[in-house]
């Protein structure tokens, strides 16, 4: 036993005894209370204005970026495919305005960092659409062919990770998928763009989880919900009901951070573990984002590609809103419509505040994995020395030592952060606000597996 009272194992790491702990009891307490701070959660998802011009980065998804279909001084049409990829691990882009090329510029890409080239189109103020393909009902189509129009339509994951849909549609041959889970739990204090989405277009998202379920034939599929919105709860329960998806059930949870993680869900509904440096599929299970499968249904009954989604727009603004934004629309565009920051507004971050990405350029485009823009203030907190209290070890969801792997990171000592699982945090920053010290685990953490990703790349 760990002197917390886990069960726990040693590891020789660089020629030491190291205690690493790993709880294995399914239901072991995990993860943090934070307040919700759901500003927006009752105002109805409203259209934001379209922009005069769009940004639209060649590359919003894990994988392979896209190449430009199009170029300076061509005309466009909404919905008009303008990149794409021969990689399968990749999801071509659209244009979300009709209009003109005017130009390319290059962007920064939140999650890793690194530079992306995009295209900018002007609006001519009549959102004129390309021709869609013809609607059809699911059961027209074969699997073959609803995965064709998904990957035309540019879907990618709406949680946050932006995995190509198409891709997490297709697992291998090898594995056997016996369970979806579909994830409303929406755990980031904040954000409210998936509970409204429930409540005002529920028979979009139960439309689009079928069909995942016509893809992948689960033998059980589960709708989780967080217990702090009993409202998405009993509705969705409604219509499961009156649309006749039976087989579906709803599970509602514990609200509590990082319940929306797809391994934590799957650990509380099914008390399977995922691998380390394994993924779902490797137990059997599919999670997807309500939004995603809104998204799914629009492309496969409506025939529209993806270039817009709801985006909560809260924090230090005048009225926090849930915009149907199109994507390459300007965070400033986005919090001027909300009546612009409070005086003492002092960063602006996409996500939300356990996880999300601060900015630094308000004329920054919305992509497919924008949720939310946070607008924060505050006086920046200083960090101190680790106290050894133990707390981010208690409640990491992956059971992970997070202050071991910062201090390892602190030190350059990349490889021995890899040998105590560094792979297997995702991140949640849990670790970081639970933290009386104010050391900001969860970014050390960032360094030192981009580093070790170099480390990897250059080999």
């Amino acid at each position: 036993m760990s002197p917390l009272g886990y069960p726990c194992t040693w590891l020789k790491i660089s020629g030491v005894n190291k205690l690493v702990i790993r709880l294995k009891k399914r239901g072991t307490p995990y993860g943090v209370k934070v307040p919700e701070s759901k500003l927006s959660e009752g105002s109805p998802i409203e259209p934001a204005p379209l922009p005069e011009k769009v940004i639209i980065p060649l590359q919003q998804n894990i994988g392979a970026p896209c190449q430009a279909l199009v170029k300076r001084g061509d005309r466009v049409l909404t919905g008009q495919k303008i990149g794409d990829s021969e990689k399968f691990v990749s999801a071509p882009v659209h244009a979300t305005l009709s209009g003109e090329v005017t130009g390319t510029t290059v962007v920064v890409n939140p999650p890793t960092g690194a530079l992306v080239e995009a295209l900018v189109i002007t609006s001519d103020g009549e959102d004129k659409w390309v021709e869609l393909e013809a609607p059809k009902k699911p059961e027209a189509l074969s699997v073959k062919e609803i995965l064709e129009r998904i990957r035309e339509a540019g879907l990618v994951g709406l949680g946050g990770a932006a995995f190509p849909t198409h891709v997490k549609l297709s697992p291998p041959k090898d594995k056997k998928i016996d369970t979806v889970i579909l994830n409303g739990c929406e755990c980031e204090p904040y954000v409210t763009s998936d509970h409204r989405l429930m409540l005002e277009q529920g028979e979009r998202v139960l439309s689009g989880l079928n069909i995942i379920k016509k893809v992948l034939s689960p033998e059980a599929v589960y709708v989780a919900i967080e217990d702090n919105k009993e409202d998405a709860i009993d509705h969705m329960e409604g219509l499961i009901a009156s649309l006749g998806f039976e087989d579906f059930k709803i599970v509602p949870l514990k609200s509590k951070y990082p319940m929306g993680a797809e391994k934590t869900l799957i650990d509380m509904i099914l008390g399977r573990e995922v691998p380390i440096g394994g993924l779902p599929l490797d137990v059997g299970v599919v999670v997807h984002n309500v939004s995603t499968a809104k998204a799914i249904h629009d492309a496969i009954i409506d025939g529209k590609p993806l270039i817009e989604r709801v985006v909560t727009v809260t924090g230090a603004v005048a009225t926090p809103k849930n915009l149907l934004t199109r994507f390459g629309t300007s965070l400033r565009n986005l919090i001027e419509y909300c009546g612009g920051m409070d005086g003492k507004a002092n960063k602006v971050i996409l996500g939300g505040p356990m996880m999300g990405i601060a900015q630094f350029d308000l004329d920054f485009p919305v992509v497919k994995g924008t949720n939310s823009v946070l607008v924060t203030e505050g006086t920046p907190i200083r960090e101190q020395d680790c106290i050894s209290c133990g707390k981010c070890i208690e409640i990491c969801p992956m059971r992970l030592m997070p202050t071991v792997l910062a201090r390892y990171a602190k030190a350059g000592r990349y490889d021995e952060c890899k040998e105590a699982y560094i792979d297997d945090c995702f991140e949640c920053g849990a670790c970081s606000y639970t933290c009386p010290a104010n050391i900001p685990i969860v970014q050390y953490i960032k360094v030192a597996k981009k580093e070790l990703a170099k480390r990897a790349a250059s080999k």
